[in-house]
């Protein structure tokens, strides 16, 4: 099976972390689905660029990538720009799908793969009515959450409903998201949920001691720093009210983002940076952030919206237990209840603090080997690649009837 991926975020010369769960599936599915797959990006340049578009060309790798890169400002007029840059992502994937073939000796894919909506399944459906290929679609975005649904225009609700009509399959990272797609009128007759991928093998117990008492009490927060949603403000007021009763409690944020800035200056306002009760690490690398989990007592995720949430299955498969919000696909992803870590409501702070509370306090336990034991069962990448494999076969065999 040849499949071409088309994912609306990918890691790029920008951000090497952008849509990294997206580049886990591509690399599980190269890995353990028993399908050739190669990678066609586009997106918006955050500097500049020698002409109007470059490209980077890699087929040198197991998945061959090519990922575009178009001017932000191509007149610097901004009612021209708009339709321009719209006009030159579809161009972009146009010459990069006419790449590919090149690549593959003149040969079409036999699958396209979506990863994420809106544009990315518009150019796969031109494929499939203009030449006939089948496309799936898989979805991570919060947008289509209650919580944020309310952002989603007309036109985006019209043609998101007919690409995913006309999509082979859906895949969810969640059953929540499922639901709350299908709630937006965005249904399709195959319908699948298969999880993360979760690196295993990077994302594990690395220390036996993990509850001893002369371990300091660490919590640790992992996130995009977007405060709107993932709402780490109200960890950090949490985390004020706590340090009395515990005194050396230490809360560690890794991420980076465009709220850093006014997130580090609340800290300092509610006086965490000075003693060293909260720190701030910056842009981790994985393995650094696996060590942060590996040590930790707890993850602290206080999201408003959250389809999957890779980072509380890391720590999970680190041993590590999470205290999390009540939202979107987490539920779904702490069963049975409370045998995982615990979930509050979302920004209901005062629970936040009691559940954080009972964890400082040994009031509850968590068994690291059950914790890294149904990580690997959901998340493992064999398990993931080998699910989405079985999923083409379903959708190639149905189309060839």
């Amino acid at each position: 099976m040849k499949i071409l991926h088309l994912p609306k975020w990918y890691p790029h010369r920008y951000d090497d972390q952008d849509g990294d769960f997206v580049a886990r599936h591509v690399a599980a599915i190269a890995a353990h689905g028993g399908a050739a797959g190669a990678v066609l990006f586009a997106t918006v340049a955050r500097g500049p660029l020698p002409g109007m578009i470059d490209v980077e060309e890699d087929f040198n790798g197991p998945v061959p990538t090519l990922r575009y890169y178009y001017r932000a400002a191509p007149t610097g007029l901004p009612l021209l720009d708009k339709p321009l840059k719209l006009l030159l992502y579809f161009w972009c994937l146009g010459r990069g799908y006419r790449r590919l073939r090149q690549h593959w000796g003149g040969q079409r894919p036999d699958l396209v793969h979506v990863h994420v909506l809106l544009r990315t399944g518009l150019f796969a459906w031109a494929l499939r009515a203009l030449r006939g290929i089948p496309f799936i679609i898989t979805e991570h975005w919060t947008l289509y959450l209650p919580e944020r649904a309310n952002g989603i225009g007309w036109l985006r609700r019209v043609l998101t409903r007919a690409v995913v009509r006309r999509a082979a399959a859906l895949h969810t990272v969640s059953e929540g998201l499922r639901r709350a797609m299908a709630a937006l009128g965005f249904i399709n007759a195959r319908s699948v949920v298969i999880a993360n991928v979760v690196d295993t093998e990077l994302f594990r117990p690395i220390h036996p001691f993990r509850h001893s008492a002369i371990r300091p009490l660490t919590l640790l927060h992992v996130s995009a720093f977007h405060d709107g949603v993932k709402n780490i403000s109200g960890v950090l007021r949490v985390v004020a009210r706590l340090r009395a009763d515990w005194p050396g409690l230490r809360l560690r944020i890794a991420g980076y983002g465009p709220d850093e800035a006014a997130l580090r200056a609340y800290a300092a306002e509610l006086d965490l940076l000075a003693d060293g009760t909260v720190a701030f690490l910056g842009k981790l690398p994985h393995a650094a952030v696996a060590a942060e989990m590996a040590a930790a007592t707890a993850l602290v995720s206080f999201s408003r919206a959250e389809t999957f949430g890779c980072v509380l299955l890391e720590a999970r498969a680190c041993g590590c237990p999470v205290v999390a919000t009540r939202t979107g696909g987490v539920p779904e992803l702490f069963q049975p209840e409370n045998a995982f870590g615990l979930l509050v409501k979302p920004d209901d702070e005062a629970a936040l603090e009691a559940a954080l509370t009972r964890v400082l306090a040994g009031m509850v336990r968590f068994d690291p080997a059950r914790l890294r034991a149904d990580a690997a069962a959901r998340c493992a990448p064999a398990a993931v690649g080998a699910a989405f494999g079985a999923l083409y076969r379903q959708v190639l065999e149905s189309s060839s009837h």
